[in-house]
């Protein structure tokens, strides 16, 4: 098993101690290389002999997405191009793609990270783990793979695009381990139960991310596998998976905060907000090479959670994620995120989590539409009692969400699956 228990287990001094250290080292390592962080500085009257420790990084200027974007493609980059050894890069949905490069001690790194990670998640070399992210540009893939690796498990690289053939196999080579948006895990759990093949798999773990879900989804996830699926936690701009993640007490996300400094601010006044209360989670580098950032704004929801764990953890915690301060909805001006519709549905029985969240604007006023799967054990041809299933829908959003939804029910497997991060939103409002 691959615990590092120097570093996960320090005490709060050591860790501070640490931190400090190599943030005074970053500092100068952005300033000298970066032109960006000299000039952002500079205009803040900020000099490397200003940071001491740790406790002087409210000092240092913010970093966002878009400075990403506008630097593109590797103004942010502290390294040279002969040190980069690898490139991934965000999909540029929102925008122009994020590029981050990696020196191979950035790579060492990243592999030791997702390894305490698999290992929180009871990943060891005895493991045979299928990798079900995309490969590519897209860090889930490879940032998953060379962890598993690093353990000593046994490596599947299946991607994603042909889950009959990825259920085939996890029965064949008796996978016990995988590695995939959660989503996508609920979508793999129904192709194995409409192939009889549920009583024949010898999964007992999983580790899921790249999207946000609730705790409730967890659950149901590991109910109708009969595994623990735990919550792994990454963003490309900052490392990729392995950030962060869930050990088997489920109470909260430990950060390997040796290499990831973690605040939590509010996200309109860019203030500290106290432990407990939540916030748009902030990261520091603190030992990259390749792409180094600086008290990045994720815009990631969540609170911090310190203490000992139940595991024996010291390092800090971070709750599962309330949603972004970027995919909020206002609908009617209330504040609504997709996974309080998550959340509520899973309460459902007759109903699938899979969902789609239809927004529009009639006689300018929002409207919300929430296409709803039915469960396949509930389905005929004529859906009995259809209008008391909505009913009952609508009330359990309207008691999540506070604001009326219409119900629209779809038939099983009706509503598109997703192979990598699922799309739970339309928005049409956009298009006005």
């Amino acid at each position: 098993m691959i615990w590092n228990k120097e570093a996960e287990c320090m005490s709060r001094e050591e860790m501070t101690a640490l931190q400090s250290e190599r943030l005074v080292r970053l500092v100068k390592y952005v300033y000298d290389n970066v032109e960006f962080y000299r000039r952002r500085m500079d205009a803040a009257g900020v000099k490397p002999e200003d940071i001491h420790g740790i406790e002087d990084i409210t000092k240092l200027p913010y970093t966002t997405k878009d400075d990403l974007r506008d630097t593109y493609p590797f103004g942010l980059f502290a390294a040279p191009h002969s040190d980069i050894v690898r490139i991934h890069a965000s999909s540029g949905t929102t925008g122009k793609a994020t590029v981050v490069g990696y020196t191979a001690a950035d790579l060492d790194v990243w592999a030791e990270c997702v390894a305490r990670c698999l290992s929180m998640a009871g990943v060891t070399r005895n493991d045979i783990i299928q990798v079900a992210y995309g490969y590519g540009l897209f860090t889930g893939g490879l940032g998953a793979h060379y962890g598993a690796e690093r353990v000593g498990a046994m490596v599947v690289p299946m991607s994603t695009g042909n889950s009959k053939k990825l259920t085939t196999m996890m029965v064949d080579f008796g996978a016990t381990a995988i590695a995939c948006t959660p989503s996508y895990l609920l979508h793999l759990s129904e192709v194995l139960r409409d192939n009889d093949m549920l009583d024949k798999i010898k999964l007992r773990t999983a580790i899921c991310g790249a999207e946000p879900w609730t705790d409730k989804m967890r659950t149901d996830i590991e109910g109708r596998l009969g595994i623990s699926a735990h919550d792994i936690y990454g963003l490309s701009e900052i490392m990729g998976p392995g950030v962060a993640c869930d050990c088997e007490y489920h109470s909260g996300l430990h950060i390997c905060e040796d290499h990831f400094y973690p605040e939590i601010i509010d996200p309109k006044t860019l203030e500290p907000v106290a432990d407990g209360e939540t916030g748009e989670l902030v990261f520091t580098t603190l030992t990259k090479e390749g792409i180094p950032l600086i008290r990045y704004r994720t815009k990631d929801l969540t609170s911090i959670r310190r203490g000992v764990c139940e595991c024996g953890r010291t390092s800090v915690r971070i709750s599962r994620f309330s949603g972004r301060s970027d995919d909020m909805l206002i609908i009617r001006g209330v504040n609504v995120f997709p996974s309080q519709v998550e959340a509520a549905l899973i309460e459902v029985e007759e109903v699938t989590p899979h969902y789609m969240m239809i927004v529009d604007r009639e006689n300018n006023l929002d409207t919300l539409e929430i296409q709803v799967e039915i469960d396949k054990k509930y389905y005929t041809d004529e859906i009995r009692g259809i209008e008391r299933l909505t009913k009952k829908i609508a009330g359990v959003i309207q008691g999540a969400l506070g604001i009326n939804a219409k119900i629209k029910i779809m038939g099983p497997g009706s509503l598109k699956r997703s192979e990598g991060k699922a799309v739970h939103v339309i928005d049409n409002r956009k298009l006005i």
